[in-house]
């Protein structure tokens, strides 16, 4: 995909994975020590005759790692170095990706306070593994934001003004934010 040369590279980025043909082929959810969740999204960008991983691979990596950084809130300890006004950038992207036994990798834990868990690992044939740990099920909706669908779900309060969708919740009712 060619860029105008013109703007944030960011933009690029997410045009790039906006347009790729994002097909889930399996989810598993499972439950954390944590009382949480470990979402594990296996599937593919583009078909597998004609992958869409040559020029969609690093904009799908920035746009899932935008969307959990914009989702991800502080936890324990974490919150000393949390901003509410922040913007994930490429710069942020490119420090968490390796190339690693023929994949692109990314694995984002902690970044300036949020709790992201997020990883990513894109294969040469376009297939694609998204994980989250400790997350709810907001990665299914990150997936879904990206194939053009409208997500909608109800909204709670913590009570803090840190509001997050229902199902984002622990089992124990709680949102994570505790100590």
């Amino acid at each position: 995909m060619a860029s105008d040369e013109q703007g944030p590279i960011e933009h690029d980025l997410i045009k790039s994975a906006w347009l790729a043909d994002i097909t889930v082929a399996k989810v598993d959810i499972t439950p954390t020590s944590a009382g949480d969740r470990h979402v594990r999204i296996e599937g593919q960008l583009g078909d597998a005759e004609n992958p869409d991983v040559e020029w969609a691979a690093f904009g799908f990596i920035y746009a899932i790692g935008l969307l959990s950084f914009h989702d991800a809130r502080p936890r324990g300890m974490s919150d000393i170095h949390f901003q509410e006004r922040d913007e994930w950038t490429a710069a942020d992207m490119l420090r968490r990706l390796r190339y690693e036994r023929g994949r692109l990798e990314f694995e984002s834990d902690y970044v300036r306070g949020r709790m992201m868990k997020t990883e990513v690992t894109i294969r040469p044939d376009g297939s694609f593994t998204l994980q989250t740990t400790n997350r709810g099920e907001v990665a299914t909706r990150w997936i879904g934001r990206l194939q053009g669908k409208k997500v909608l779900a109800p909204v709670v309060g913590d009570g803090q003004g840190r509001d997050r969708p229902v199902g984002d919740e622990r089992e124990d009712g709680s949102n994570g934010n505790e100590d």
